[in-house]
């Protein structure tokens, strides 16, 4: 969010990641997904057949920019060796955030 003298401006991001590292089986899904429905973010998370995780963030920029960095991190047993993140132009083509299987 911008304040730009008395206008209020919210800033939109998207946000594509690819996470790898030890990120299947320790529950990075759904703490992925409960940190965007906390956040108020849209978009999806999924387990990729090569054993990374791919997240697409949307909604304001601080927001998403903190959801990347949990990613960066991932839940306790994660073990994050590479996080490539994307930023996009936000599209608002989602209405939640879900995990996709």
């Amino acid at each position: 969010m911008m304040v730009l003298g008395a206008v209020l401006m919210v800033v939109k991001a998207r946000a594509h990641v690819h996470v790898t590292g030890r990120v299947q089986g320790v529950f990075f899904r759904a703490e992925t997904a409960d940190r965007a429905h906390r956040l108020g973010l849209v978009g999806w998370v999924r387990n990729l057949s090569d054993g990374r995780v791919e997240v697409l963030f949307e909604g304001e920029k601080q927001d998403v920019e903190e959801a990347v960095a949990f990613c960066e991190r991932g839940p306790p047993g994660a073990q994050v060796q590479k996080l490539d993140v994307k930023w996009e132009n936000w599209k608002g083509e989602f209405s939640d955030f879900r995990i996709r299987y």
